[in-house]
C-alpha cells in the first residue's frame, strides 16, 4: 500500500511540473554554491580552483545520469529535512584536475585519458570532497530554508546511483570546475520530491534583494579573500620620453638627466594604476616612503594640460 501511494505522490508532482524559471532562488543558491566550493578549495588545493554554474536543467533522474556511466564518482546525500536523496556527482575529468592540483601538479604534464577505473586515493578524495560540498550545499541553503546534507554512500555505477524511480523528475545544476588550465564537471541533482517541500522558500524573490539581509558568513569571506589578494607596488621618482634612436645609442657609463630631486613627490602604482603621492624618506639604513596625498586622475590630467 505504501509502495501505492508513494508512487500516486511522485505522479502528482510530476504532474505539478515545477519550473526552474519560477524559482528564483535557486539560481542564486548554485552561485553561493559555486563560490563557497572555490573559497573551501584554497585550503586543500596547491593551485586556484575556479567553480561556475555552466547550467541549470530538468528532466528524468535516470536520463540525467546515462550519460556518466563508467565515467563519474556519485555521492548519495541524505536530505533529513526534506525526506528524500539528492546525486552529488564528480566526472573523471573533474577528478583528475582536482587530484593534480591537491599534489601540487602545475599542468604541464599530459591528463588522464584512458578509461581505468578509480583508485582508492581518488575514491579517498571524492568522499572528502562530497563532504565539503555537503557543508557548502547546507551552508547555501539556509539563506531561505534549513537543510542538512550528509554523505550516505559513494557510487561508480550509475544504475546504483538512481535515486527512487529513474523516470522521476529532478532539477539538475552543472558547475565548470577550472585548474591548471584543465577543467571537469561537478553536478547536483535534486528530485522535484525534495524541491517541492521548500518550493514556497524557493520562489520568494524578494530573498534574492542584495539590499535586504545579507549573508554575515558570505560577507565575512568575500572580505577575507579580497584582503589577502597579493598587491605588488612600484614607486616611479620621475619618468622622462625618450625616442628610439636615443635608446639604441645608450652605452655603458652614460648618464640620463632627470627632473626629480630627494624632495620630488614619488607616485606609487599598483598594476599599473596611480594610487598615491609619497615622500621619499631614509630609517634604519632602508628607503621609505610616506603617504601624502590620494592620486587624482582628473586633478592630474588638467595639470598637465596646463603644462603643456
Amino acid at each position: 500500500m505504501t509502495n501505492v501511494s508513494t508512487e500516486v505522490s511522485d505522479r502528482l508532482l510530476d504532474a505539478a511540473g515545477i519550473q526552474i524559471d519560477k524559482l528564483p532562488m535557486l539560481p542564486v543558491i548554485f552561485d553561493r554554491v559555486a563560490n563557497a566550493c572555490a573559497e573551501q578549495m584554497r585550503a586543500v588545493a596547491a593551485s586556484p580552483c575556479y567553480f561556475s554554474v555552466l547550467d541549470i536543467e530538468q528532466g528524468r533522474i535516470g536520463e540525467m545520469l546515462e550519460p556518466y556511466e563508467a565515467n563519474a564518482v556519485t555521492a548519495i546525500l541524505e536530505v533529513p529535512e526534506w525526506d528524500t536523496e539528492v546525486v552529488l556527482g564528480f566526472d573523471r575529468d573533474f577528478i583528475f584536475t582536482i587530484v593534480e592540483v591537491m599534489f601540487g601538479a602545475d599542468g604541464h604534464e599530459m591528463p588522464e585519458e584512458d578509461g581505468r577505473t578509480f583508485s582508492n586515493i581518488e575514491m579517498k578524495i571524492c568522499s572528502r570532497l562530497a563532504e565539503i560540498v555537503c557543508d557548502v550545499l547546507t551552508q547555501s541553503f539556509s539563506m531561505v530554508t534549513k537543510a542538512t546534507f550528509r554523505v550516505e554512500r559513494m557510487e561508480t555505477r550509475m544504475h546504483f546511483a538512481v535515486i527512487g524511480r529513474r523516470t522521476a523528475q529532478a532539477a539538475a545544476a552543472k558547475f565548470l570546475v577550472q585548474a591548471i588550465n584543465r577543467g571537469g564537471e561537478m553536478f547536483i541533482i535534486l528530485p522535484y520530491a525534495g524541491l517541492q517541500m521548500v518550493r514556497r522558500a524557493l520562489s520568494n524573490a524578494s530573498a534574492t534583494d542584495v539590499g535586504g539581509a545579507r549573508d554575515p558568513d558570505w560577507s565575512r569571506q568575500m572580505q577575507q579573500g579580497v584582503t589577502r589578494a597579493d598587491v605588488k607596488l612600484r614607486a616611479i621618482l620621475d619618468e622622462k620620453p625618450i625616442t628610439l634612436g636615443e635608446i639604441t645609442q645608450l652605452k655603458r657609463g652614460d648618464l640620463i638627466q632627470l627632473s626629480a630631486t630627494p624632495k620630488s613627490p614619488i607616485k606609487l602604482e599598483a598594476n599599473n594604476q596611480a594610487l598615491f603621492w609619497c615622500q621619499l624618506g631614509q630609517a634604519d639604513g632602508l628607503y621609505k616612503l610616506r603617504v601624502d596625498d590620494v592620486f587624482d586622475p582628473e586633478q592630474e590630467f588638467i595639470g598637465d594640460l596646463l603644462n603643456s
